[in-house]
C-alpha cells in the first residue's frame, strides 16, 4: 500500500522558519523524483522546489530561491522543505509529489497548509 504522509506546517509570523516533512512507503522511494507544490486560495497549483532521486539536483521556483530547501534522506524514505524567511505570500497548501521518471508514475501527500501572518 503506497502511501505518502506529509507532516509539519502551521501557523508563522513573517520572517519566520517552518520545516515540512513528507515520508513515503510502498514504493522504492529512491527512484522517485520528489517536489513540493504550494497551491493558494483562487490559484493553480504551482512548482515550489524538486529534487532527484539521488538528491544530486536540485531546482526552485524563483520566488524562494535563497529562502527554501529541499533535501532528501533515502534511508528514512522522507523528503523535507526547510522555509525560512516566509512572508504572508508563501501562504498555501503544500503538497509533497513523488514522480517515477521512467514509468510516469506519480504520487502525492495530502497537502498541509502553512499560513505566514502576523
Amino acid at each position: 500500500q503506497v502511501r505518502v504522509v506529509q507532516s509539519g506546517g502551521g501557523l508563522v509570523q513573517p520572517g519566520g522558519s517552518l520545516r515540512l516533512s513528507c515520508a513515503a512507503s510502498g514504493f522504492t522511494f529512491s527512484l522517485y523524483a520528489m517536489t513540493w507544490y504550494r497551491q493558494a486560495p483562487g490559484k493553480e497549483r504551482d512548482l515550489v522546489a524538486t529534487i532527484t532521486s539521488t538528491g544530486g539536483s536540485t531546482n526552485y521556483a524563483d520566488s524562494v530561491k535563497g529562502r527554501f530547501t529541499i533535501s532528501r534522506d533515502n534511508a528514512k524514505n522522507t523528503v523535507f522543505l526547510q522555509m525560512n524567511s516566509l512572508k504572508p505570500e508563501d501562504t498555501a497548501v503544500y503538497y509533497c509529489n513523488a514522480k517515477n521518471v521512467a514509468s510516469g508514475r506519480t504520487w502525492w501527500g495530502q497537502g498541509t497548509q502553512v499560513t505566514v501572518t502576523s
